[in-house]
């Protein structure tokens, strides 16, 4: 039987699939709000974002948070909060966002380049890793993590 990397394992090569992506994601992990998108640059982790905030209905089109490293868009769910932390040189930097208070919150968190921040990331979220393939299409990777460190 396939393992639950392999069962897990989506192919995204249009738009409309990567829509239809975010809307299963959303529905299939409602107790999951704060999802980490991982990738290279250009393997379409903002594409995601976007598609998710359609879904939820964001009154503003999601962009790439480049400078606030923070952007929020309201949403009929409440406000929606969109990260990007690849700017950050020092872990140390992101101390003065004040990031657990969003991830409680109980709000949807999307956060690209997690990676960066490792010592703040949250107990528990949803893993979202996107590849680019030889062909020009993405895979997504989904992992449920909850992390309950003794």
């Amino acid at each position: 039987g396939m393992n639950t990397q392999e069962r897990n394992s989506i192919t995204i090569q249009t738009l409309a699939d990567t829509e239809k992506v975010a809307a299963e994601i959303l529905r299939d992990f409602p107790e999951h709000k704060i999802l980490l998108l991982q990738g290279d640059l250009g393997a379409g982790k903002t594409t995601l974002v976007q598609a998710f905030c359609r879904n939820l209905q964001t009154i503003e089109n999601a962009k790439s948070p480049s400078f606030s490293i923070i952007n929020e868009y309201h949403s009929p769910v409440g406000p929606v909060y969109h990260f990007d932390f690849y700017r950050i040189e020092e872990e140390e930097e992101a101390q003065e966002l004040g990031l657990e208070e969003y991830w409680d919150s109980g709000y949807y968190c999307f956060l690209e380049w997690p990676e960066m921040i490792p010592s703040f990331l949250p107990r528990k979220y949803l893993s979202l890793r996107m590849e680019l393939t030889d062909s020009g299409s993405r895979t997504l990777q989904i992992l449920p993590v909850d992390s309950i460190l003794i």
